[in-house]
């Protein structure tokens, strides 16, 4: 019932108008806190569409038309008088607001009626008091006969004219009066009742008025056995006047049948938010990074008299030569891309001053002002890498690299600044002189913010190493870009490589969600800093991310005070909250579904910004990867399949990215040139020539659709 209670959740949220808290939990009674904006329902598990809309509905008028403000102030009445009155306003307001919920209402109080919600059926309407009858009339008043005096009318007619809250308290006060001023006259016409004879016996009449109750509840009269009875003539009053403030029975009844509609035995829902991080508590600075390489790798050549890295460094010169290809590639396609966008959307004007090429044809020809074409601006773009530093990248890691370097080739030769950022727990470890073998520095392991019940954890060790960055000057990226070849050579070939790499640039799990909460402050402080208009996100990865928990206060039961500890998050009745747009998420079973949820919501938050997926894949991987979104007997999982056997390659479009592309890990290590031996047979290099048709069709088609997004 999760999901009916959030489409209930967003029915408030349209109703309101604003960006309303609505939460489901086990409570009785609905209530809106006029102050923090929080509309909390029961779980009416029970109800009907009908008196659930109806609920809603009451509650959001409150929401939108009940002044957050202490009355108290003005009048010292009942809360449940006010109530009677300010539920009839909000109603009315609410009816006048959204035509079509008078019919809701309509239908919804017909039902609590049948069912007997306000406790009438064995009793006279007639006999309740005005605050009652009121309250029924404007609830139920079509289906219940309910008379009024001539005086009473015109407390109902002042309540019904009530537009303001001020209206209401005013006219609640009226009919508090009323109703106390009635209660006292039916006080004082209290007839003598006889009293039965006591134990003693004899025939004693007693007035009824002068039966007073003692603290014990036992009724005191005229018998003299025991102690603690007084006697009681009539030469004096038995007791002082009733006291008791007039009540509202239908309110009560109403909210108490109302219980019956919650499930009490439902599992209540959960309502997660993500932390708002302070960056410097994650963000691993460049300069940093590669000063803690330098040391590392500068330590290890000094123990040996040739260059460990020269065989490792040629590579990325080879790389870099055979790469421009594919980068002129995406320029030639983004430039056209860009020239093509910018003349459709071009504009042509004129302006006033007269064409003389056109004077001859005047008299058959009224426009003789010159026209000037106006393109329209480009916008500003950039690019964001997050970079997957997981231990299953190992493997993939230098092919990886690859694409990034081609993709980051392209943003220098175009001018778009970009940042390059890693994610890993290994960056916060302690911090060592290598060559005293000292610690430097201690484990620097604190949270980014403060934690909080149902905020979503980042854990401590969390970071996000800035590799690469387009602020450095030339000769600056491009010795960056040698320190992440060799690490990532030393990877995948660390027992030939002839260098390790520095502890704290080692790999860890897949903290891809923890990513994506910190891209809540990359993104805009990125887009601030280089006044941009259009932001590419690219997450290269190679597998599911490693599935968030929740901050709860834990309390142990030998200790005596709680502490903020962690729980897992249950799929199906957890959601995530987001308070600047308004949406709440379901949180789904599955750790895939929950990437897709955080992706979901950045879109949400930065409508401007593309992201982009890049899945590198093992063949062994790719048929269970695809199942994730597709079923395996839909054609859509078929035309992926084919898509795959054909280009080692496919794009996914119903995921959380604006699109998904799943490549070969193979596929991308290959050298996209045409090379055969010499002396090859016909055979070999008609299959050389094959196998770089099929490696440029990936490319092309690839890198084609990523241009498409990002121009």
């Amino acid at each position: 019932m999760a999901v009916k209670h959030e489409i209930k959740s967003q029915l408030a949220k349209l109703l309101a108008t604003e960006d309303l808290i609505v939460e489901h939990k086990q409570v009785q009674t609905a209530c809106f806190n006029v102050h923090t904006r929080v509309l909390t329902l029961p779980m009416w598990e029970k109800a009907s569409n009908t008196v659930y809309d109806l609920l809603v509905g009451h509650e959001v008028g409150h929401a939108l038309f009940t002044p957050d403000e202490n009355w108290l102030e003005k009048v010292a009445i009942p809360p449940q008088f006010v109530n009677v009155v300010e539920d009839a306003r909000i109603e009315k307001l609410m009816k006048r607001k959204y035509m079509g919920l008078a019919k809701t209402f309509f239908k919804g109080y017909q039902e609590l009626n049948d069912e007997d919600f306000f406790s009438i059926s064995d009793e006279s309407v007639s006999t309740f008091n005005l605050a009652d009858r009121a309250n029924l009339y404007f609830k139920v008043g079509n289906f219940v006969d309910i008379s009024f005096t001539e005086e009473e009318m015109a407390i109902i007619r002042m309540i019904e004219g009530c537009d303001s809250f001020d209206d209401a308290l005013l006219a609640a006060e009226v009919l508090y009066k009323y109703c106390k001023k009635e209660q006292e006259k039916q006080q004082e016409k209290v007839p003598d009742m006889p009293i039965p004879p006591n134990e003693m016996g004899g025939d004693s009449e007693q007035p009824a008025s002068e039966f007073v109750e003692n603290s014990s509840g036992e009724s005191e009269g005229s018998g003299d056995e025991s102690p603690d009875q007084q006697d009681i003539t009539g030469d004096e009053p038995a007791s002082a006047p009733l006291t008791e403030e007039p009540e509202v029975q239908t309110a009560d009844a109403l909210q108490e049948n109302l219980q019956d509609l919650v499930d009490s035995n439902s599992q209540e829902n959960i309502y997660v938010e993500i932390p708002q991080v302070d960056l410097k508590y994650i963000i691993g600075k460049n300069e940093d990074i590669h000063q803690e390489i330098d040391r590392w790798f500068n330590l290890q050549q000094e123990s040996f008299t040739h260059n460990i890295f020269e065989r490792t460094d040629e590579e990325f010169v080879k790389f870099k030569r055979s790469a421009q290809k594919e980068v002129n590639y995406l320029v030639k396609e983004f430039e056209c891309r860009k020239a093509a966008d910018s003349y459709a959307r071009a504009t042509t004007s004129r302006t006033g001053v007269l064409d003389c090429s056109k004077l001859h044809t005047y008299k058959y020809n009224e426009d003789l002002f010159r026209k000037v074409t106006t393109l329209a601006d480009g916008k500003n773009h950039g690019l964001i890498f997050v970079l997957d530093w997981s231990g299953s990248m190992s493997r993939v890691m230098l092919d990886t690299i690859k694409q990034l370097y081609n993709l980051m080739w392209f943003c220098k030769k175009v001018s778009i600044p970009f940042e390059v950022y890693a994610f890993t727990n290994e960056w916060k470890k302690p911090e060592i002189d290598y060559e005293k073998g000292e610690i430097v520095k201690p484990a620097d392991c604190t949270y980014a913010y403060t934690p909080k019940e149902n905020l979503l954890v980042v854990s401590e060790q969390f970071s996000m190493m800035n590799l690469l960055s387009s602020k450095a000057n030339a000769k600056q990226l491009e010795h960056q870009m040698i320190n992440i070849w060799r690490i990532a050579k030393s990877f995948a070939d660390f027992y030939h490589s002839g260098y390790s790499i520095p502890t704290r640039l080692g790999l860890s799990g897949t903290p891809l969600n923890e990513a994506l909460v910190c891209l809540h402050k990359i993104l805009p402080q990125f887009q601030r800093e280089n006044k941009l208009q259009k932001v590419q996100c690219i997450v290269l990865t190679d597998g599911e991310a490693n599935h968030l928990a929740r901050h709860c206060e834990v309390k142990r039961h030998w200790e005596n005070e709680p502490y903020m500890g962690a729980r897992q998050m249950v799929g199906g009745v957890t959601f995530l909250r987001d308070r600047k747009t308004g949406n709440t998420y379901q949180v789904p079973y599955g750790w895939n579904g929950f990437t897709d949820l955080m992706l979901r919501n950045l879109r949400d938050n930065f409508p401007t910004v593309n992201f982009i997926g890049i899945r590198v894949l093992e063949s062994r991987d790719c048929s269970s990867f695809m199942k994730m979104y597709y079923d395996q007997y839909s054609d859509e999982f078929r035309k992926i399949q084919n898509e795959w056997k054909k280009l080692r390659s496919f794009t996914i479009k119903n995921s959380g990215y604006h699109a998904y592309f799943g490549l070969s890990a193979t596929s991308l290590s290959q050298d996209t040139e045409f090379e055969v031996d010499e002396g090859a047979t016909k055979a070999k290099i008609k299959s050389a020539f094959i196998k770089s048709l099929k490696t440029k069709k990936l490319n092309k088609k690839v890198l084609g659709e990523f241009i498409s997004l990002v121009a």
